[in-house]
């Protein structure tokens, strides 16, 4: 038998590759490779939109920013807090939608309408106005760089047109009652009585102790946390201006700072070629080259503080890449080489125990001021009810009570950074604060949220115009808009100017705490920062201001302001939502 096979080996190795080429188209399944493409953003109205499709919005999100269609851009990445990444995303997915939804509604801007807004637009404007040599120019070098064109910013204009149609037909159904606006009013500018009970952390740590079962089992629960910081050391080599090119303004310092950026892209180019020797090219350019000792991201190296991004920038280096591009501060560039790197490692339960203490310390500090601040709260609560005068309950509980100056809620706080306000403010309704009630009867927020608003709270930059400090999280919008935008200057009335004297830090917190109370009402204990307080409503005073129609009419248009971008909102996620909007994984 054995002979006969060695003797037909052949064929029979033939018969059993014919009888298993049927088992493996059977058993071999096709790869679905559509299912296994990378480069699908996301699906919205049963297509695919592509990463490529996707990059193309961005860059459109990069022109708007650049034309200075802050309220635009501000609308459709509301929400997105600070990431550039979910601002992009945001930007990307709305514009499909406004897109689709504006075609449903048959909005089509015409010619002159979208040539209007063009001519006032931010980027083309000069003290004239229209400026025909800033549009070719940013038509010559602002465009090409992006791979757009002219025909780009006008789908943009017809874009914003389109939304402020959108806006417009829902805003139709918007009303403010009297009764709504007089009570909002009225609680926005009475002036307000307080007397503040604090508590500080500090004086609890004498009842707080901390055992040594304590620190093992958080080290136990808090092992993979608890590293020693990753050290860094690092060469660099810096171009900078000498003292009198420092003096420079204008287009002579620009100059000089383009010669040494060349010098710098120079230098950078060298450290590419094989085997080059950080020193060595150094000496080539005539560069001296210095030396950090270890630091930690937290405790940057002293000649490092220069500025901010140098310590960040190293922490970015790698082995494989150890030299940096040139880095520009305010005086120069910097190019950095990475020397060593000391990996974070795991702490010992010695060298993590002060951490541990302090932390635990932290948090019984901040469990034993709420259990307390909630018991005092309720005992005042009860102690005013049965007629007993509120300071002499205060005292017997051992508390002390500080009297705050009047302050109404609608009171513009002055940043502490600068001496004087400015009088000329860019800003449409700069003289509401940060912290105004709402009309639901829910705690106040960062703006008025009337009937129950469901807003995001991660609001848009469009939604923070109304706040006196700009938000940032549009960073390469152009910080002065012109009056065609639709905003006004500031004009501050004498009684919002003056700053209440003796303001404590945390006077925010403190108007959210009691812009609902009754006199002679007690808030709840309310966390600040590392400490907390109690707040006593003493009494409430209708303000007296000769300028009180001025606010209201103002007051009232902010509210219904307010009113119409939360329906915006409300339709915006309803019509996402519609659209079956579905992202990658990834």
């Amino acid at each position: 038998m054995m002979k006969a096979l060695r003797r037909h080996k052949d064929w029979l190795m033939i018969v059993i590759a014919i009888l298993a080429i049927p088992f493996i188209f059977y058993f071999v399944q096709r790869p679905d490779y559509g299912a296994m493409r990378s480069d699908q953003f996301a699906r919205i109205y049963d297509r695919n939109v592509s990463m490529l499709e996707a990059q193309q919005i961005v860059r459109l999100l990069t022109l708007a920013q650049a034309l200075g269609m802050s309220e635009f851009v501000q609308t459709l990445t509301a929400g997105a807090g600070q990431d550039q990444n979910q601002v992009a995303g945001q930007f990307i997915i709305n514009l499909l939608v406004l897109r689709h939804e504006a075609e449903r509604l048959g909005l089509r801007p015409d010619a002159s309408e979208i040539a209007d807004v063009v001519r006032k637009l931010p980027a083309f404007q000069s003290e004239s106005g229209f400026d025909m040599n800033k549009f070719s120019d940013f038509v010559r070098s602002g465009l090409g760089p992006m791979g757009l064109g002219e025909e780009h910013i006008e789908r943009l204009v017809r874009d914003e047109l389109c939304l402020n149609e959108i806006k417009r037909l829902l805003a139709a159904g918007i009303s403010i009652s009297k009764g709504e606006l007089d009570e909002n009013f009225q609680r926005g500018y009475d002036k307000f009585y307080v007397n503040i009970i604090r508590f500080q952390s500090a004086d609890l740590d004498k009842e707080i102790t901390i055992k040594d079962e304590d620190v093992q089992k958080y080290y136990d629960a808090h092992k993979a946390e608890l590293k020693a910081d990753e050290k860094r050391k690092v060469q660099f080599v810096s171009l900078g201006l000498s003292e009198d090119q420092k003096k420079l303004k204008g287009k002579e310092r620009i100059e000089v700072l383009q010669e040494l950026s060349d010098r710098a892209t120079d230098f950078t180019q060298a450290l590419l070629e094989k085997g080059a020797d950080f020193k060595q090219a150094a000496g080539k350019f005539q560069l001296s080259v210095d030396e950090t000792g270890e630091f930690t991201a937290a405790a940057p190296d002293p000649q490092l503080k220069v500025d901010a991004q140098l310590s960040g920038a190293a922490f970015k280096l790698a082995a494989q890449e150890p030299n940096s591009d040139p880095i520009q501060v305010a005086d120069g560039f910097y190019i950095l080489h990475l020397v060593g790197i000391t990996e974070a490692r795991p702490l010992t339960v010695e060298e993590a125990k002060p951490k541990i203490v302090d932390a635990l310390k932290k948090g019984r500090a901040r469990e034993l001021m709420s259990t307390k601040g909630a018991e005092l709260a309720q005992q005042l609560r009860e102690a005013a009810k049965s007629g007993q005068p509120l300071e002499a309950s205060i005292q017997k509980a051992g508390a002390k009570a500080e009297k705050l100056p009047p302050f109404s809620l609608m009171e513009e706080e002055k940043p502490r950074s600068e001496g004087k306000e400015p009088k000329n403010e860019p800003v449409s309704q700069a003289k509401e604060p940060q912290t105004e009630p709402s009309s639901d009867g829910k705690e106040p927020q960062t703006e008025p949220a009337p009937q129950g608003s469901k807003e995001p709270k991660n609001k848009s930059a469009s939604q923070g115009k109304e706040s006196k400090n700009e938000p940032s999280s549009q960073g390469k919008e152009p910080k002065n808009e012109p009056a065609s935008q639709g905003k006004e200057p500031k004009n501050e009335p004498p009684s919002q100017s003056k700053e209440p004297t003796n303001e404590p830090s945390d006077l925010a917190a403190i108007k959210q705490a009691v812009a609902f109370l009754n006199p002679g009402e007690i808030s709840d204990f309310s966390p600040s920062g590392n400490d907390g307080f109690i707040a006593v409503l003493e009494k409430r005073e209708p303000s007296a201001d000769t300028e009180a129609g001025e606010k209201r009419a103002a007051f009232e248009k902010r509210l219904f302001d307010n009113k119409q971008r939360i329906v915006f909102y409300e339709w915006l996620r309803d019509r996402q939502q519609a659209a079956g909007l579905q992202f990658s994984k990834g």
